[in-house]
């Protein structure tokens, strides 16, 4: 389970609180209007922001004193963090082993997850020759093999057609069912949230709220999430 505990973290103009818990394999959508945090509090899980006040835990550890590569959390950005010098094979393998020295049973498994999204015939270009989607595929390969427990995605279909975008939202929660992984998503698109068909977490001010079931968000007289919905 992640658990936020009496959070206080942020830059000299923003500061955001969050109180909440997330249980295991569940799928989260963070929604909330530009500007009010979802962000902040996908960096702070990550370990890319620092806690000011508070606690991060997973299975009731702490991981705030940790580095985000001792975390137990992958990270999927809205840029996907590719390297423009490197193929396909040599960006996914980088998730594995940072000098890029695997041996033959490392080197299988990266072409396997290659397969897994349907790359492999591209196996030698690199991330300047293939589409947004293509590029999107590297990502996403590179996280499922490292194989993290918690999967953050932060605004990771930005700029993909609505077809292509619920191609790739499929094939994330077909991996995250299939590894038993906690899924945490910042997303603009309540579409993407009604999807995941599980809990939202609003943003709001600073503020988080939830996590709350989708149906109850959509169906709230609340007033900040009425405006939200534009309703």
């Amino acid at each position: 389970m992640l658990r936020v505990r009496n959070l206080r973290t942020g830059y000299e103009d923003f500061q955001l609180s969050a109180n909440f818990a997330v249980q295991d394999r569940s799928l989260v959508a963070i929604v909330g209007p530009s500007g009010s945090g979802k962000t902040t509090l996908i960096n702070t899980i990550a370990g890319f922001l620092p806690v000011n006040i508070g606690d991060v835990e997973w299975n009731a550890r702490s991981i705030t004193s940790l580095s985000p590569g001792r975390r137990p959390v992958s990270v999927l950005f809205q840029d996907h963090n590719l390297f423009p010098h490197l193929n396909v094979e040599r960006n996914v393998s980088i998730g594995l082993k940072a000098n890029l020295k695997l041996d033959p049973t490392e080197k299988d498994k990266v072409f396997e997850t290659i397969r897994k999204v349907g790359l492999e015939k591209y196996i030698t270009k690199k991330p300047s020759e293939l589409s947004g989607g293509q590029r999107t595929r590297i990502a996403l390969a590179r996280v499922m093999l490292r194989c993290k427990p918690l999967l953050l995605l932060d605004e990771a279909f930005l700029g993909l057609g609505p077809a292509l975008r619920l191609e790739m939202l499929a094939l994330i929660m077909d991996f995250v069912h299939e590894e038993n992984m906690t899924l945490l998503m910042v997303t603009h698109d309540i579409n993407d949230a009604i999807k995941l068909n599980q809990k939202i977490i609003f943003t709001h001010d600073g503020q988080v709220i939830g996590p709350i079931d989708i149906a109850e968000f959509l169906s709230s007289s609340d007033l900040k999430f009425r405006q939200y919905l534009g309703s």
